[in-house]
């Protein structure tokens, strides 16, 4: 059955004017994305395809051009806005911090790092350049490695803030295996920025593990 068959209330787009986005499925908002379906099959039921296909919503954003455009209904252009739409979701979390401490919006800082980070195939070390109102400068991806490893250069990460006049800068990096429990040498590179950040008046406010969907702050786990 087509969806303009449907009662008002069970649409999609009907649904979210009525209810807002909040109240819809995964496949529903996807439909919403995907906007007509194939011949034999609704957009509903091709998103409910799709999500099956590749295990979940993140799988699917997080699918390869060339994994994507191998499903029925999809192609490039699909692809091309699906991403689009991912990376504004990032910069729209990046704004968020822009407004307010990091510090203190600790929750704030771990769904912008879990996007920018958890779906990594390598270790990235990052960075993020703050004023002295705690608020968003840059975000630096420093130091990429290999699955399980990264060569860090504190006097590289000091460099980097200096440049961007930062007054505190808060570490993050990920753990591919999807664990996101700080390692010894976790801790050890920690202190060894924080005492090169210390030599030029930088506070390191702290360091963010990022795993599958999880976040671990050093500051709330007292390793700062």
């Amino acid at each position: 059955m087509k969806i303009s068959q449907w009662p008002s209330d069970e649409r999609p787009r009907e649904k979210l004017l009525k209810i807002g986005a909040h109240s819809l499925s995964d496949a529903e908002l996807l439909a919403i994305f995907l906007r007509t379906g194939i011949k034999g099959t609704n957009a509903v039921d091709l998103a409910r395809d799709l999500l099956g296909n590749f295990g979940s919503l993140r799988g699917l954003l997080g699918a390869s051009e060339f994994n994507f455009c191998q499903v029925k209904g999809l192609g490039q252009a699909k692809f091309v806005q699906l991403q689009a739409c991912v990376e504004m979701s990032k910069r729209y979390l990046a704004e968020k911090l822009d407004k307010v401490d990091a510090l203190t919006s600790v929750e704030a800082t771990k769904q912008y790092l879990l996007a920018a980070l958890r779906d990594q195939p390598q270790e990235v070390f990052a960075m993020l350049c703050l004023d002295s109102q705690h608020r968003l400068i840059k975000y630096r991806a420093m130091f990429y490695g290999t699955i399980d490893s990264a060569s860090v250069y504190p006097r590289v990460l000091v460099k980097q803030a200096l440049d961007d006049n930062a007054a505190a800068v808060i570490l993050a990096h990920n753990h591919p295996s999807g664990v996101a429990e700080p390692s010894q040498a976790d801790q050890h590179i920690t202190q060894r920025i924080q005492n090169a950040m210390g030599l030029v008046d930088i506070k390191v406010l702290d360091h963010f593990v990022i795993g599958d969907g999880d976040a671990v702050s050093f500051a709330q786990r007292g390793l700062l």
